[in-house]
């Protein structure tokens, strides 16, 4: 599409109702990021309430509407999607605003590639429009879905603000609050004026650019008129940004008693809007005393795993269990089905339902049914624990039952990770039939960052609902249960090793692609379980030039590990000054974990220096800092060796500071699985001691150090059972 183009969606797919709508960036140094918000408008082009704004903060409806998904990695950058039911906007919601938004100081201008991609219920991409005019604009509007003649339709806006979140949601009636309060005394009053019972507000105040002028917006265009006589057509719902309409007066109060005689009368206090600044949630650092008279005494759980002997028991158990909790708990359901197209509806689940097939009939590990409007979704799942592969066959006989029946999806569910550009299995699709059935991967590991991310960080329901989802952790988490998720780098990765340490691996070798798959996809599950430990987002960085396949990038990995015997990645995360990068020398056998500082851009570079020492102060003594010059490599040393002298940093010819390398090194292992010698545990143990002794003390110390904020009663029982 072209800007201010618009289309009807009836027109493009049958499966319209229910949408996946993509927005993607990529930025060539790996750093770039943005935030993707949705507000539904009424008639006047204003949000009904301050809940019709749907951002990080305020992640889904509870009508099912909106749901943010949140971000996955693409080949240049990275990808935030919504999913869209239009089926359940309310009638009087006249349209969606689609925008995104750059946190701090970033700028669109910054990041490449900008395109919003609109997907029908079944995955196919329906239309497509980039923005190649970014320029300082901090928030952009890329798209516009609204109603017209009983039909909904998408409109291409590429609309900028340089005033970013807070100015785009106050041009569409959002009365935004960002104003810091102050610490409550206690946890009853921390809560008082959260907008949305659940989920912890934000710690602090936002980082608000200051504004730089209005951006110039398109004119709006117009529609075709209709043959049947009609009103005349109303203006976008997209208010130019220059004019930014003052907040809502606010309502008088009703009346109060006055204050007893002496009283200290209460100061007044406004309503409160959304707080656009990111929440940043911990757990307590003390867990609560047990009161088992010794160690050896287990708690009691709800999903025992100890008595599971075989593969065919664990399958089952961990099938039912996880079905079970997604049934009980809607928002856990929810955030696992609404990326493969499911309504926010009744959701039923079932265990070993035999299905027709001929002569033979299939018995699916489980089902899914959601009810909403008196239509159902289907989806058959197929279960695999501990390293057992999915099969092809079994997995292509699903997908002709429900395309037979009428069903919507078939999921499978393993300890592998999915990878764009390499399935797990091949299964064909005939083109004659007119219902389409999709196929969707699901990994154990994102099951368990899911919970993680509900209990932990963003709130539920009520505490019998946190409660579930920490036992389903703990089932997880459990040795027998086989639910561990990425485990085996498989059979290539010693025969990889072996011919790099005698210089034998040629380039081209197909074996050097399967390694590097299998190095992708443990770094997802790192990303994964990192990011629900920390309640951020945390993100692979895939640096490839513009247009390369997944097939191509792999390739030329492959051969750099031929050549270099390296493997390596880079890591973004939220509030984190840098990229976290990872390197594994197969040659040396070493792990290397790094990050680079860059330098202020006010001071000295002595007391650059001395500050950079002082935040290290708890860091291992053999972390090896670097300083970064340009040219040639810069002073270096052990921060043992550094800490009674940070002047040595500094270079020695004056020459100009980009900033610092902060490393560790370690150990790696050798054998391919997750045991104590394990390549994949080793890598895992490399990340979490670099994080917590590095990199959390370099953002705590960056401005963006975490306060304890109030939590709901659901949140509350989750972290005492999680930190039990």
């Amino acid at each position: 599409m072209i800007k201010g183009g618009n289309v009807g969606l009836a027109a493009l797919s049958e499966e319209a109702g229910s949408l996946m709508v993509s927005l993607s960036w990529s930025s060539a140094s790996g750093d770039g990021d943005a935030d993707v918000s949705v507000l539904l408008l009424g008639a006047d082009g204003k949000v009904r309430g301050d809940a019709d704004f749907y951002f990080y903060n305020n992640p889904s409806a509870a009508d099912g509407s909106v749901q943010l998904l949140g971000k996955t990695p693409t080949a240049n950058g990275s990808e935030d999607r919504v999913s869209i039911d239009l089926t359940a906007v309310p009638d009087d919601v006249e349209s969606l605003v689609v925008a995104a938004s750059q946190y701090g100081t970033g700028r669109f201008g910054q990041l490449d590639d900008l395109r919003v991609t609109v997907a029908d219920r079944t995955g196919e991409a329906l239309l497509g429009f980039s923005i190649a005019d970014a320029g300082e604009e901090s928030a952009f509007i890329f798209g516009e879905l609204y109603r017209r003649a009983g039909e909904w339709k998408f409109r291409a806006v590429g609309q900028g603000y340089a005033t970013g979140l807070v100015g785009l949601a106050t041009d569409f009636g959002i009365s935004v609050d960002e104003e810091e309060e102050p610490a409550p005394a206690d946890e009853e009053e921390a809560g008082a004026g959260e907008p949305h019972p659940g989920t912890a507000v934000g710690a602090g105040a936002a980082e608000v650019p200051a504004p730089i002028g209005p951006v110039a917006a398109p004119a709006p265009v117009a529609e075709a008129p209709a043959a049947t006589p009609a009103p005349s057509a109303a203006p976008s719902a997209v208010p130019a940004p220059s004019a930014v309409p003052a907040p809502p007066a606010v309502p008088a109060p009703s009346a109060v008693p006055a204050p007893s005689a002496g009283a200290d009368p209460a100061p007044a206090r406004r309503p409160s809007g959304p707080r656009t600044a990111k929440k940043k949630v911990t757990l307590p650092k003390v867990a609560k005393k047990s009161l088992a008279e010794n160690d050896s005494w287990r708690q009691a759980r709800l999903f025992p795993a100890p008595t599971l002997k075989s593969d065919r028991e664990r399958e089952t158990r961990a099938t039912s269990v996880l079905l079970a909790v997604m049934a009980q708990v809607p928002e856990f359901g929810r955030r696992l089905t609404a990326a493969f197209g499911a309504p926010a509806g009744r959701m039923q689940t079932f265990t070993e339902v035999t299905l027709p097939n001929g002569d033979t009939p299939r018995r699916p590990d489980g089902v899914i049914r959601v009810e909403r409007a008196g239509k159902l979704w289907t989806a058959l799942v197929e279960t695999k624990t501990n390293g057992n592969p999915l099969k092809s066959e079994q997995v292509q006989d699903y997908m002709d039952i429900a395309a037979r029946r009428g069903y919507e999806v078939v999921i499978t569910l393993s300890n592998d990770v999915a990878l764009e550009g390499s399935p797990l299995v091949e299964v064909r699709t005939d083109g004659r039939r007119k219902h389409k059935v999709t196929l969707w991967h699901l990994s154990w590991a994102e099951v368990a960052h899911q919970a993680q991310l509900l209990i932990r960080h963003e709130g539920v329901g009520n505490a019998a609902h946190a409660w579930l989802l920490q036992e389903l952790l703990h089932y997880l988490q459990h040795e027998n249960s086989g639910c561990h998720g990425f485990q085996n780098m498989g059979p290539a990765w010693v025969p990889v090793r072996n011919g790099i340490d005698t210089d034998t691996l040629c380039q081209g070798d197909e074996r050097a692609v399967a390694v590097v798959e299998s190095w992708e996809r443990l770094i997802r599950q790192v990303c994964l379980r990192l990011g629900g430990e920390l309640g951020q987002k945390v993100l692979p960085v895939q640096r490839a030039k513009r247009g390369t396949d997944q097939a191509s990038r792999r390739a030329a990995l492959a051969d750099r590990l031929c050549e270099e015997g390296r493997l390596s990645a880079e890591l973004r995360i939220d509030t984190t000054p840098g990229i976290l990068a990872i390197a594994a020398d197969l040659r040396t056998g070493k792990l290397r974990t790094s990050i680079e500082v860059p330098a202020p851009e006010q001071g000295y570079p002595l007391s650059w220096a001395k500050r950079l020492v002082r935040q290290l102060a708890e860091a291992p003594a053999d972390l090896h800092v670097e300083t970064l010059v340009e040219g040639n490599r810069g002073p270096r040393g052990t921060l043992e060796r550094l800490r009674p002298e940070p002047g040595d940093l500094l270079p020695k010819d004056g020459v100009a500071i980009n900033g610092f390398r902060l490393s560790l090194f370690k150990g790696m292992g050798s054998t391919r699985g997750n045991a104590e010698s394990g390549f994949i545990r080793s890598v895992d143990e490399a990340v979490d001691r670099f994080y917590a002794s590095v990199v959390a003390h370099l953002t705590q110390a960056g401005g963006t150090e975490r306060r304890p904020v109030r939590r709901t009663s659901a949140s509350d029982a989750a972290e005492a059972a999680v930190m039990s």
